[in-house]
């Protein structure tokens, strides 16, 4: 076993217990698979970075890993909660800056087609959203502009 020491906090792992594994294909492209269910996703340099754009960049990813994070913590939150988030919408735009180049914002908006909740519930959503582990994940100066439309 492995020990890595994060915020006082000793995290545990065993040697060979990868999440994920990537194959650089060659022409810009990777293929990452998911060890424990073989899922794979192919990444492309987008058209403005000398790729082929023609699936998602790893910055694309890394945007959409933080919109389906906040769904997922909603979503737990709902489950305890026994409100109804089925069928909200998503809405992400990347925004690019250069020197050094890099996302600059993530731009999510939410869509609830139900809107019957509390005002409690409103608030809890909103917060446990931006506090999902991929925000938190994220450098500081990187902006997250969230939009609830409830």
């Amino acid at each position: 076993m492995l020990q890595n020491r994060t915020d006082n906090k000793y995290i545990c792992f065993k040697q060979n217990s990868m999440t994920i594994t990537t194959i650089y294909q060659g022409e810009l492209r990777t293929e990452a698979t998911h060890v424990a269910t073989q899922t794979t996703i192919l990444t492309d340099a987008p058209l403005d970075n000398k790729g082929k754009g023609s699936t998602f960049s790893p910055t694309d990813l890394m945007c959409a890993s933080l919109g389906s994070c906040m769904l997922t913590i909603m979503g737990i939150y709902a489950q305890e909660y026994e409100i109804d988030i089925s069928k909200t919408n998503l809405s992400i735009q990347k925004i690019m800056a250069s020197d050094p180049r890099r996302v600059l914002e993530i731009k999510l908006q939410f869509d609830f087609p139900k809107n019957d909740f509390s005002e409690k519930h409103r608030l809890s959503l909103k917060r446990v959203a931006r506090n999902c582990p991929v925000a938190k994940s994220l450098h500081p100066d990187l902006i997250q502009t969230v939009t609830f439309n409830f």
